[in-house]
């Protein structure tokens, strides 16, 4: 009886574990399912797809190094996760920079040196809302803090934010972008419902826009790209996309207030592939939304949640050379990382 028992037993436990090893295989197939996605969705021709996401430098493969593991240790190691990521720049596929209000500070995230820094201004100063980042190709990043209402430059290798000087004074600095032959910095004043243009030095050369919602105003603009020639502003609060020319002239626009495909409910950063289509982040909408350049609506990533390809509250987005998507989904703490296909 006790042997039959005991063989009763044997095979409850292994058909436990034969189950068990079951539906963790298909928990790993359905991970893996959901973990790729691409859009548009098959059988239709992929465009975008899905690569990576991360909240820490271990998650870029950066290990920790001996004295930042007892630094860690001791004082902890929350600076090294990203908790409130707006803005994202890349040098090249292994210097990424993110700035984080909720860090007071920008993450340098090193991979070809298998480094992390947290950096912030000299003497320990916080960065208290960096808010937007550009870089000037050089290797050198620049950073807007809304709240001191100034701007800051990484110079390459530098392990502090150093103010730049400017000959007016900012009152809400928030988008930022570089023209990379002359080095002309184009900086969203939000609070002015403007776009100042200073050259290398910081010298005031040009400024455009002023409150109001005809086309070349604005209405509470806050970030910017600049790519062939071409300045693409978020006009925020009058729900639209404004192009510029270098000089500030105006040249089109798109988008109006709604929540459906199309429309816009609160968009924020905004960026351009090689094709030349535009990719606006939406905060409320929780996607991002592709348009042509001529402003026609062409797709959405994206939804409310916290899988790979999902969103809460997003709002910053870089594209590089390369074609990779960096976005700052905020409120889920992290970068997500997509490839533009081709093909739209």
């Amino acid at each position: 009886m006790n042997c039959r028992r005991h063989r009763v037993t044997g095979f409850i436990v292994f058909y436990a574990f034969l189950a068990t090893l079951v539906m963790a295989c298909t928990s790993d197939e359905k991970h893996s399912k959901i973990s790729k996605p691409v859009w548009p969705a098959p059988p239709a021709t992929a465009r975008i797809a899905f690569e990576q996401s991360f909240s820490t430098p271990e998650e870029l493969g950066i290990e920790r190094g001996f004295w930042q593991w007892i630094g860690d240790f001791v004082f902890g190691g929350d600076e090294n996760r990203l908790i409130r990521p707006m803005a994202v720049v890349t040098t090249d596929d292994r210097h990424i920079f993110v700035a984080d209000p909720g860090v007071r500070g920008v993450h340098r995230f090193d991979r070809h040196n298998n480094a992390y820094k947290l950096i912030k201004r000299s003497n320990g100063l916080d960065l208290p809302s960096p808010v937007a980042l550009a870089s000037d190709g050089n290797g050198n990043i620049f950073v807007t803090d809304s709240k001191l209402a100034k701007l800051f430059i990484i110079p390459e290798g530098s392990q502090f934010a150093q103010p730049f000087e400017l000959d007016v004074e900012l009152q809400q600095p928030t988008g930022i972008a570089i023209e990379p032959e002359t080095g002309d910095i184009y900086l969203v004043d939000t609070a002015q419902h403007k776009i100042l243009v200073f050259d290398s030095s910081g010298q005031l050369k040009n400024h455009f826009g002023k409150h109001g919602t005809q086309a070349g105003e604005f209405n509470y603009p806050t970030l910017i790209w600049l790519q062939n020639e071409i300045l693409i502003v978020t006009d925020a609060l009058n729900f639209r996309i404004q192009l510029f020319d270098l000089e500030g002239s105006y040249i089109s626009g798109f988008g109006q207030a709604g929540q459906s495909s199309g429309y816009l409910a609160r968009p924020k950063g905004v960026a351009s592939d090689e094709d030349g289509n535009i990719y606006v982040v939406d905060a409320l909408l929780n996607n991002i939304q592709l348009f042509n350049a001529s402003g026609q609506y062409l797709m959405t990533v994206g939804e409310r949640g916290q899988l790979p390809g999902q969103f809460w509250l997003p709002t910053g987005i870089y594209i590089n050379d390369q074609q990779k998507i960096y976005v700052a989904d905020t409120h889920n703490h992290r970068i997500q990382v997509f490839s533009y296909i081709g093909g739209l």
